[in-house]
C-alpha cells in the first residue's frame, strides 16, 4: 500500500470511528465520570436548576435509635454527607456527634444497665449491605470490630446484664441467617448460637434471666414463626406447641385462611408470656399477649381493619404503646394497665410514626415522626405529665414549609381476577395549588410488599411547587397494609395484575380535570423499577417516559444474580425460576424481552454495589433499549447500593430526575 493509500485508509478509519462516535453520542451511550458517578446520555447540569432544587433538598432529619441508661438518647442525623450516631441529653439539646465515617450508620443499640461502657452500631461499605457490628466505648471514644469484616450482620439485641449482644450473620455459609452471640467483655470472636440451615432467622429479645432468646423465623411476608432458643445449648423450642399449631391449621383451613405472619414480638415483663403482632385468624395484624404454658391468647389492640405495625411495653408492664397504620397514616395509642386508661398523646405530627421505645424507667416513650410539613424528628411522650416533648427540631432548609402541600387520599377502581369483580385501590396525590391541568408523575413503591405512606418529601414538594407536577403515589395490589389477602394478589403467576392496576390508574387520571392525561411519567425503585419498565411496555402510548431506579428488568436473570442469601426469600414472592412453567412466564413478562414496546424516553439509575438488584439488570435494559433505537439516560454510582444514601449522590440523582421530568413536561 502506497503512502497516499495509507493516509486515505487511516482517514477512512478516522471518519468511520467519528461517525460511530456521533451515532453513539446520539443514542446517549458516551460515558463520562464525575467523582463516583458514572453518566451516559445525561445532559450537563443546569446551574439554575441545581440552585432551585437544592433549596428543597438541603434539609436535615433525625431518627431515634435507642435510649441510653442515663436517660439521654442516641439518634441518627446528618451534619455532613451521611447519617452518623449522635447523643442528645435533653429536649432540643445539642446533638453530640459520636461516630465520624464516610459511610452511613444504619443502627445503634445501647444496653439497659447503669454505667454501661458503650453501645454497638452497624455500618456497611459503599451500600453493599454487608453491615459490620462495632462496639463503641464511651470512655475513650474508641471502636472495635466485632464481626468478620465481610459478611452480612444485623439486628443487634443486648442481654439484660449488658454483657452480650445477639445478632444474625451469614458468616458461616453466605446464605443462612444464623444467630450469633458476642461477649463484649471477653473480646473473643462471636459464638454461633443457632444454625439456621439456609433459613432466615432474627433475634428479637432476651428472656428476663438472659437464659433464652426469642427468635423469629421469617419465610415470607405471609409466613413466619416464633421460637425460643436456649442460650447455652442452642436448643430450639417452637413458641406454640405442635398440638396448638395443628389446631390453628385446621381452624385456618376451615375458615378459608392459610399461613400466619408474625410481624414483631418480645417477652412480656412478667417473664412468662410474649407480646406479638400477628395476623392469625384475621386479615390484619393485631397486638396480642400469648401464654406459652396455658396457650391462652388475648387481644391487646382492638379487632379493626388496619394493621398494628409497631409496639413496645414498659419495663414494669404498666404501659403498652402501639401504632396502627390507618391507610398509610399512623395513629399512636398508649394503654395504662394500672389506671385502665387509653391515652392518645396530643400534638403528634399527622403522618408516619416509627422507632417506638420506652425508656428504661418506663416513664417516657420515644418515637420518630414526620409529616408533609415537618421533617423526620424525635419526640417523647411523658406519661406522668401526659405531654409531648420534642427532642430534635431539624432544619427543613431555605424553604417555607407552609407552602408544602399535604397529599390527598383518593380511591380508584380496578379489575380483580380472583373475585371477578371491581376492586378499589388507594393512592395519595400531591396536587399543585395552581390551575391545571398538570403533568403527572406516578411514583410506585418497591417491595412489592411495601406501602406508600405520606411523610416529608422535599423532592415531591419541588416537583409540585417548582415544576407544576402532580405526584400520584398508588398502593397497587400486593402492597402491605390492606390485609393478607390483598398482599398475595400479585404473587407468582398473578404478577401482571399489579401492572394492570397502573393501567386502571391511567384511566382514572384521564378523567381528572386537574390532571393532564397527555403528560404522564411513571417512576419507581426496586420492584417499583420493574413496575415502571412493565408500564412502559404495556402503556407506552399513554406515557411520556419513565424513571427506573435499581429496577428488575428480567426476573430470571434477577433471581440468578441476586445475592444468594436473598434468593429463596424472593422466590417466595415472585416464583421459582427453576420451575419451567414459571421460567417461561418470567420470560414472557420480562421488560427486557419486550423492550421493543418501550417507545418513550427512559432514565435508569443504579448503585453499582447493589446486593439486591444487581447492576446487570439495569445495564442489560439500557443496552437493549438503545439497540432498539430508543433513548436511555443512565446514571450509576460506584459507592452506592440499593438506592442512593450519600447526600451528594442523592442530590445529583434527584436533580437528574428533575431535569428529565422538566424536559418531558415541555414536549
Amino acid at each position: 500500500m502506497g503512502r497516499a493509500s495509507a493516509v486515505l485508509a487511516v482517514l477512512g478509519l478516522f471518519l468511520a470511528a467519528s461517525s460511530a462516535a456521533q451515532a453513539q453520542s446520539a443514542l446517549g451511550t458516551l460515558r463520562r465520570e464525575s467523582g463516583n458517578l458514572v453518566l451516559e446520555g445525561v445532559p450537563a447540569r443546569d446551574p439554575e436548576l441545581t440552585e432551585r432544587i437544592g433549596r428543597y433538598l438541603d434539609n436535615r432529619q433525625a431518627r431515634f435509635l435507642d435510649w441510653m441508661p442515663d436517660g439521654s438518647m442516641l439518634i441518627a442525623t446528618r451534619f455532613g454527607d451521611v447519617e452518623q450516631v449522635h447523643r442528645v441529653a435533653a429536649p432540643l439539646g445539642d446533638r453530640e456527634q459520636l461516630t465520624f465515617y464516610s459511610e452511613p450508620i444504619s443502627d445503634a443499640r445501647a444496653p439497659e444497665v447503669a454505667n454501661a461502657a458503650g453501645f454497638v452500631f452497624l455500618k456497611d461499605r459503599g451500600g453493599d449491605e454487608n453491615s459490620q457490628l462495632f462496639f463503641y466505648r464511651l470512655a475513650d471514644k474508641s471502636t472495635r470490630l466485632l464481626t468478620d469484616g465481610k459478611s452480612l450482620n444485623g439486628r443487634p439485641v443486648w442481654s439484660h446484664d449488658g454483657k452480650r449482644v445477639a445478632f444474625y450473620s451469614n458468616a458461616r455459609d453466605g446464605v443462612s441467617y444464623d444467630i450469633y452471640i458476642a461477649d463484649i467483655e471477653a473480646k473473643t470472636a462471636p459464638r454461633l448460637a443457632v444454625s439456621a440451615q439456609q433459613e432466615t432467622w432474627f433475634p428479637l429479645d432476651w428472656s428476663a434471666d438472659d437464659s433464652k432468646l426469642l427468635l423469629w423465623r421469617y419465610v415470607s411476608a405471609n409466613e413466619s414463626y416464633l421460637f425460643t432458643a436456649d442460650v447455652a445449648t442452642g436448643t430450639l423450642t417452637p413458641l406454640e406447641s405442635e398440638d396448638a399449631a395443628k389446631k390453628r391449621g385446621r381452624s385456618a383451613r376451615s375458615s378459608g385462611g392459610d399461613k400466619v405472619s408474625v410481624k414483631s414480638a418480645r417477652f412480656a415483663p412478667d417473664g412468662r408470656g410474649v407480646y406479638l403482632v400477628s395476623d392469625e385468624s384475621s386479615e390484619f395484624a393485631r397486638l396480642r399477649y400469648y401464654d406459652p404454658v396455658t396457650h391462652e391468647k388475648r387481644d391487646v389492640s382492638p379487632d379493626i381493619a388496619w394493621d398494628v405495625d409497631a409496639f413496645d411495653v414498659s419495663a414494669d408492664g404498666r404501659y403498652i404503646a402501639y401504632v396502627v397504620n390507618e391507610d398509610g397514616r399512623s395513629r399512636l395509642t398508649v394503654l395504662d394497665n394500672q389506671m385502665k386508661l387509653e391515652l392518645s398523646p396530643p400534638g403528634v405530627p399527622d403522618g408516619r410514626i416509627r422507632e417506638l421505645e420506652f425508656d428504661h424507667a418506663g416513664k417516657r416513650l420515644a418515637f420518630s415522626a414526620e409529616s408533609a410539613q415537618s421533617p423526620h424528628d424525635v419526640y417523647v411522650f411523658d406519661m406522668g405529665r401526659s405531654a409531648i416533648e420534642r427532642w430534635t427540631r431539624s432544619e427543613p432548609g431555605p424553604v417555607d414549609t407552609s407552602t408544602f402541600v399535604s397529599p390527598e387520599l383518593v380511591h380508584y377502581p380496578t379489575w380483580d381476577r380472583v373475585t371477578g369483580k371491581q376492586r378499589t385501590l388507594s393512592a395519595y396525590v400531591y396536587m399543585p395549588p395552581t390551575p391545571g391541568p398538570h403533568p403527572v408523575l406516578i411514583s410506585i413503591h418497591g417491595g412489592p410488599e411495601e406501602q406508600y405512606r405520606p411523610g416529608y418529601e422535599g423532592f415531591f414538594q419541588f416537583l409540585v411547587n417548582e415544576l407544576g407536577y402532580a405526584v400520584v403515589c398508588p398502593n397497587v395490589r400486593g402492597s402491605s397494609g390492606y390485609g393478607k389477602t390483598f398482599l398475595k394478589l400479585d404473587n407468582g403467576l398473578l404478577r401482571e395484575d399489579s401492572v394492570k392496576d397502573i393501567g386502571s390508574l391511567l384511566v382514572w387520571v384521564g378523567v381528572q380535570p386537574m390532571l393532564d392525561r397527555d403528560r404522564i411519567v411513571v417512576m419507581g425503585g426496586s420492584y417499583g423499577g420493574y413496575m415502571t419498565l412493565a408500564s412502559l411496555v404495556s402503556y407506552s402510548d399513554r406515557l411520556r417516559g419513565g424513571v427506573d431506579v435499581v429496577g428488575i428488568s428480567n426476573f430470571n436473570t434477577f433471581l440468578n444474580n441476586t445475592s444468594p442469601y436473598r434468593r429463596d426469600l424472593r422466590r417466595q414472592e415472585y416464583g421459582d425460576e427453576r420451575d419451567p412453567k414459571m421460567r417461561a412466564f418470567f420470560s414472557r413478562i420480562s421488560p427486557f424481552n419486550n423492550s421493543t414496546s418501550i417507545r418513550r424516553p427512559l432514565l435508569v439509575v443504579q448503585g453499582l454495589n447493589d446486593p439486591r438488584v444487581p447492576a446487570s439488570e439495569s445495564e442489560q435494559m439500557v443496552a437493549r433499549v438503545r439497540a432498539n433505537g430508543g433513548e436511555a439516560w443512565y446514571l450509576a454510582a460506584k459507592d452506592e447500593g440499593h438506592g442512593f444514601r450519600k447526600k451528594s449522590n442523592r442530590d445529583f440523582y434527584l436533580e437528574t430526575v428533575a431535569m428529565f421530568l422538566e424536559r418531558l413536561a415541555k414536549k
